[in-house]
């Protein structure tokens, strides 16, 4: 089979990689965009059936393009999220090839050499547009032995998959409090471990927090404050979008725990940081409050005051006298579901252009390697980097450095 040659390859035809597609083609740099799955895949087939985008309509999308037949303040499904990028795949004319997995890519000599399921494919450059959600994380606590069901939350997909029985969460991240969520409203018995997250108000003062966020600069910080990188963000779209509120799922029958530490015939042993965790967490809230307030006062904005938000809702009793162990088998606990998130995996990168920990070494998701570029990682110019929007604008950056590149090179 002959070897394809193409000026730029893109790995990954997700928000990343459309988005990428999008300002190559713009500047006229000829590429490929190749993804294993279908466009936007891991939306469809890595996440459960009723999720919702946390941000709403507005906020989560491609400046080009709104979400047809939606408002802009609801919150788009998976589906809807998906056939997003679909539509606009096919808008820009984006020269995506789809079923295509590249098993090894190499550098060879100024050339990329890419080995896919489809043949080879040389190029001079290469956009990782894989995003940050490559390998599912479950922490070696419970062993496979242990005779109970494990899963991670990429592939939780309703209440019904699950054997009947209670159900341990393990974090409390967006995605393990929205599966805790379900399901308590479908019957279960859940257990929320709840680790150390930011909380922010779904809304405030009639703006959501993604508008906030924006008004205060924070998706703008360059890097994330000391110790907070891996910090989850327990925020949700869901039934219309609300505010994380803890105590609530509580009062509605939800049983919080603290970190999960270890497991030993049968009983996991918990963390004494409950309490502690949700103290920073309100502390959180409060100071994206008064940052609000501050911000509309200084501005002369005339939103109305939402006094009622800084109500805090006693603790419950499972804060005030937490569980440090649970037998779960008297508990009843026939699942342990684990929202721990993901790490990245580039084993089929055969390049030296990562550090000790296996993460990619690059400036604003240009690599140390030349020719070389990552895209949709957390963090890769700032923090709204991994998101929708956010993502775009990065690969607005990285298509203008690959320009750049080529004109040098054919002056």
């Amino acid at each position: 089979m002959p070897v394809e040659k193409v000026d730029t390859l893109v790995i990954g035809a997700g928000q990343a990689g459309v988005a990428m597609s999008e300002h190559l083609g713009k500047r006229g740099v000829p590429h490929l965009v190749i993804e294993k799955g279908r466009i936007a895949e891991s939306w469809r087939s890595a996440r459960w059936d009723s999720l919702v985008a946390n941000g709403p309509a507005w906020h989560d999308r491609f400046p080009g393009m709104t979400f047809e037949g939606l408002d802009g303040d609801a919150f788009a499904s998976k589906e809807q999220v998906a056939d997003y990028f679909v539509t606009y795949a096919e808008k820009i004319k984006a020269p995506i090839r789809c079923g295509v997995e590249v098993r090894v890519l190499r550098k060879e000599g100024d050339a990329f050499r890419a080995e896919t399921s489809d043949g080879v494919i040389e190029a001079r450059r290469v956009v990782s547009a894989t995003g940050a959600f490559q390998r599912p994380v479950i922490p070696a606590v419970v062993p496979a032995e242990a005779r109970i069901r494990q899963m991670h939350s990429n592939t939780y997909r309703n209440p019904g998959q699950l054997p009947e029985g209670a159900v341990l969460v393990i974090g409390a991240g967006s995605s393990g409090t929205q599966i805790a969520d379900e399901l308590l409203r479908a019957g279960r018995r859940v257990y929320l471990s709840v680790g150390p997250h930011d909380r922010p108000p779904r809304r405030y003062r009639g703006r959501d927090f993604c508008w906030w966020l924006g008004a205060l600069g924070i998706w703008d910080l360059k890097v994330p404050a000391p110790n907070t990188e891996h910090v989850t963000i327990a925020v949700s779209g869901a039934y219309g979008g609300q505010t994380v509120d803890f105590r609530r799922l509580a009062a509605r029958g939800m049983t919080l725990v603290g970190r999960a530490e270890a497991f030993r015939n049968g009983v996991m042993t918990f963390a004494p940081d409950l309490a502690r965790n949700i103290a920073l967490g309100d502390a959180n809230y409060l100071s994206l409050l008064d940052r609000a307030d501050d911000y509309a006062a200084r501005n002369g904005l005339d939103l109305p005051e939402e006094p009622a938000a800084r109500i805090l809702e006693p603790d419950p009793a499972c804060v005030t006298d937490p569980l440090l162990t649970l037998d779960l088998r008297e508990a009843g606990v026939t699942t342990i579901l684990w929202a721990t998130g993901y790490a990245v995996d580039y084993g089929w990168m055969k390049i030296d252009a990562f550090d000790e920990k296996g993460r990619p070494v690059h400036e604003r998701g240009v690599s140390k390697v030349p020719g070389l570029y990552f895209l949709g990682l957390p963090w890769l110019s700032r923090r709204a980097s991994s998101f929708i929007w956010g993502v775009w604008h990065d690969a607005d950056h990285l298509a203008g450095h690959i320009a750049r590149q080529r004109e040098a090179a054919s002056s």
